[in-house]
């Protein structure tokens, strides 16, 4: 039997239905096309080289429960020792489920990005008309050409889109990396505090129940106990907001690495790690923050992407209905009747010209969002080097001034205490202010590490710079010398 798209001519040789070309033309573009298809790895592999460029960690998807599993005996294994700052931003990028939600948007725009590359399905319509005793059946087969003759374009912007979702991924990666660094030293310098404020309660208490004996026996008077009482309270007020620091700095760090359960009761070093020597100069920093951030990269495609998205407005103005059709219509009194039709829109009231003009406001948007996040860029680089020179400088000078003097000035009162030349008060009041330069010193230490992570993102990403510090420290060592 003779298929219906095909007559027979001469011998040995077939000839083409004519109304079968243009449905062979567009098999023959659609094979130009090619096939789209989903990657191995989903575009996971882009994301996790930056990690191992920029940050020298590992990442993991946890697609299956064998990833999942994997990534539990990793996190097992590095919570089994002090929790490190290295380590804590390797569980945060491995644990984090809100960074494994983000990764799941490169599975959804890769999805999209293979639809826009698939020739879309045909349309099959069937009519049955009725004359008398006259029965007429209608077929048609419709294809979308516009949509078809687009793809090309359409894809590659999809392309690009799918590349902005990556950077966007791994810009997203890159924040929790930096939020976990900070949120780690946060802990930790809360820990420290909470150590240092305990044992100025200690001596406040001391000081408290000596000032009660003595007054108990006439030499104290009420006025001079009341003072040990109030710097007492004060001390334990102090400590409880240092303990509820200390409590919320653990939670916020256990929430960004993912923990929970026994999970929770890691345990973090001793004390936070010791100020460099030297800082080294840093003049190409600006160059590199625009050479090197994911944001300012990722606003660059943005603007490229809408470029070429209003060059595809523009060449699609007129037409946006273009449709192939073949048509086989059938009698019981008539003969087949077979062919192929066009449905083309007409410009009659629409030119496309809001369509351009807002794809033309779409792109101008995008330059300017360029343009900010670049001069943004080069702003909070500058801002971020100069608080890590400057908190550098302010933490030296506690380490190697304030607290040295007053470690000076304690043992010089301990020798007149031997002396009896100062009362024990007196040693104990300097034993607070001492205690309190240490503090003060720990806070300033970690402000620099701080400092030290917000200059790391703002190298490679917006970062999430800290308010500048204000007078505070000075009226509380002022409010500790009155006591």
């Amino acid at each position: 039997m003779t298929p219906p798209a095909l007559t027979p001519s001469a011998p040995g040789r077939r000839t083409i239905w004519p109304a079968a070309r243009p449905l062979l033309l567009l098999a023959v573009t659609s094979a130009l096309t090619g096939c789209a298809a989903f990657s191995p790895d989903g575009g996971f592999s882009a994301v996790e080289q930056v990690a191992k460029e920029r940050l020298g960690k590992d990442l993991g998807w946890a697609r299956t429960d064998a990833d999942r599993d994997r990534i539990d005996q990793r996190v097992g294994e590095l919570l089994a020792r002090p929790l490190s700052a290295d380590d804590a931003v390797q569980v945060a990028l491995l644990n984090n489920r809100g960074l494994q939600a983000s990764f799941q948007d490169l599975g959804i725009t890769e999805a999209e990005v293979v639809q826009a590359g698939r020739v879309p399905n045909p349309g099959f319509g069937f009519s049955r008309l009725t004359r008398g005793d006259e029965v007429e059946l209608e077929r048609g087969l419709h294809f979308n050409l516009a949509r078809l003759i687009a793809m090309p374009m359409i894809q590659a912007a999809e392309a690009r889109r799918f590349e902005a979702t990556q950077a966007q991924v791994a810009m997203t990666m890159l924040s929790l990396a930096a939020e976990a660094r900070k949120a780690w030293i946060m802990a930790l310098a809360a820990e420290e505090t909470v150590r240092y404020t305990r044992q100025v309660a200690q001596a406040a208490e001391a000081g408290a129940e000596l000032a009660r004996r003595m007054e108990q026996v006439g030499n104290f008077s009420r006025l001079q106990r009341a003072r040990e009482q109030g710097f007492h309270a004060d001390a334990l007020l102090n400590l409880a907001r240092a303990e509820q620091a200390q409590r919320a700095t653990r939670e916020r760090l256990t929430r960004l690495l993912g923990l929970w359960g026994d999970q929770t009761q890691f345990s973090l070093p001793e004390r936070l790690p010791d100020l460099p020597k030297e800082l080294v100069d840093r003049p190409d920093l600006e160059r590199l923050a625009l050479a090197q951030r994911l944001d300012v990269q990722g606003a660059k495609l943005a603007a490229a992407r809408t470029a070429r998205q209003l060059g595809l407005t523009k060449t699609t103005r007129f037409v946006n209905v273009l449709e192939l059709g073949l048509v086989r219509g059938t009698s019981n009194e008539a003969p087949t009747q077979r062919g192929w039709e066009i449905t083309v829109e007409l410009p009659l009231f629409d030119w496309g010209s809001a369509r351009v003009a807002r794809a033309e406001g779409i792109y101008m948007q995008a330059v300017h969002r360029a343009a900010e996040a670049a001069v943004n860029a080069r702003s909070e680089v500058r801002e971020a080097y100069s608080a890590w020179r400057s908190s550098h400088d302010i933490a030296r000078h506690h380490q190697d001034e304030i607290v040295p003097l007053r470690r000076q000035i304690a043992e010089q009162n301990l020798l007149r205490y031997n002396g009896m030349l100062i009362g024990v008060f007196e040693l104990l009041a300097d034993a607070r202010l001492q205690i309190a330069s240490v503090n003060a010193a720990i806070e300033a230490k970690r402000d620099f590490w701080l400092a030290q992570a917000d200059l790391d993102m703002a190298l490679i990403g917006k970062p999430t710079l800290a308010p500048a510090a204000g007078p505070a420290m000075a009226s509380d060592a002022s409010g500790a010398a009155a006591h």
